[in-house]
């Protein structure tokens, strides 16, 4: 693939933060690719939790800054920000990777910067590929996600897509960090969706939130049924708890469809088999997106079971719905 990226020595300095627990096998491949990028960020900040794997090691043997915290500490929105203030002040943008989100390239850093050379650039992400072992169900999850046309949205022609307008990852993004700063950051505490709702945010407030096409990495989920209900029951959490996704985008049935519709393609084309499959996985979504969306009535002994960021519901003494609650996130 030829590559878009600009000269990296015209790029703005940049700081890139990775949250950690248990890297395990991500951990060489996701160094030899920091280590090949021909854009180089001031510093490389490890956030990590409690490994046991040695993880921390690896990453500071390797050249990495690393900062621990306790389990029980993590929040998706809350140890973002904590990266975000801590590294380099030099650096004028913020690179989020998760760290099972491999940079596929050397241009991967220059490709996710490069639009921000538009001053009204809020945030960009890149493109998701598929692991090599991906199944049939979970390539097409990033063929429809993370297609190979660059795009900028914002209002008001963005409203025109919905929900599908906030679509966007930080396990492989980007922000502008004066406009994360104003913008108050990620949400938190969240349980998921702190990426998604700064972009909605960002376009409210006048910015542009750009898809940064040629920028690639590596990161998908082989998620068993179980393991999409617990997801879509965390989503349908994220958003109950914050009523300015639905309010302003609007709600996830349209693009739902669209989804369904665009699998059953995709597997008829590719892989017949699986289409006796994915009816499974689409229940599963489903029906734990629309418990997750009534977890205020839900004890939070069950909404931790039902959940698979169990860690949001923590206990409290008395166990009582309104202390285990998320707070709402706008």
């Amino acid at each position: 693939m030829a590559s878009s990226a600009p000269d990296a020595v015209t790029l703005p300095p940049f700081a890139v933060v990775i949250p950690t627990r248990n890297a395990g096998m991500f951990i060489a491949p996701m160094l030899a690719a920091l280590a090949a990028q021909t854009a180089r960020p001031l510093e490389v900040l490890v956030i990590d939790s409690d490994s046991n794997d040695g993880t921390p090691q690896r990453f500071e043997s390797a050249g990495c800054r690393v900062y621990p915290i306790k389990v029980a500490q993590f929040d998706h929105g809350g140890t973002r920000n904590l990266g975000a203030a801590m590294v380099d002040k030099r650096a004028e943008l913020l690179v989020f990777l998760t760290q099972d989100a491999v940079p596929a390239g050397p241009d991967a850093f220059a490709c996710l910067l490069a639009p921000f050379a538009d001053p009204m650039t809020a945030m960009a992400y890149g493109r998701q590929l598929p692991r090599p072992q991906a199944s049939p169900i979970e390539r097409h999850a990033r063929i429809f996600n993370y297609g190979s046309t660059p795009a900028v949205r914002r209002l008001p022609q963005a409203r025109a897509l919905g929900i599908r307008a906030i679509f966007c990852s930080n396990s492989f993004a980007a922000y502008r960090r004066s406009t994360f700063e104003a913008l108050g950051g990620f949400a938190s505490p969240v349980i998921m969706g702190e990426d998604q709702v700064f972009a909605a945010r960002a376009l409210l407030a006048g910015w542009s939130v750009a898809y940064a096409a040629a920028a690639e990495a590596v990161h998908s989920h082989g998620y068993t049924p179980l393991q999409e209900f617990h997801r879509y029951f965390d989503t349908g959490v994220y958003h109950a708890a914050t009523p300015l996704i639905g309010q302003q985008f609007g709600g996830i049935g349209g693009e739902g469809l669209a989804f369904i519709r665009s699998e059953l393609r995709h597997l008829a084309r590719t892989a017949p088999a699986w289409i006796a499959v994915a009816p499974v996985h689409w229940a599963a979504k489903i029906i734990g997106y629309r418990l997750g969306r009534r977890f205020a009535h839900l004890p939070p002994s069950l909404c931790r079971a039902l959940s698979m960021h169990k860690g949001h519901f923590r206990p409290t003494a008395s166990e009582g719905a309104t202390a285990a609650m998320p707070a709402a996130a706008d």
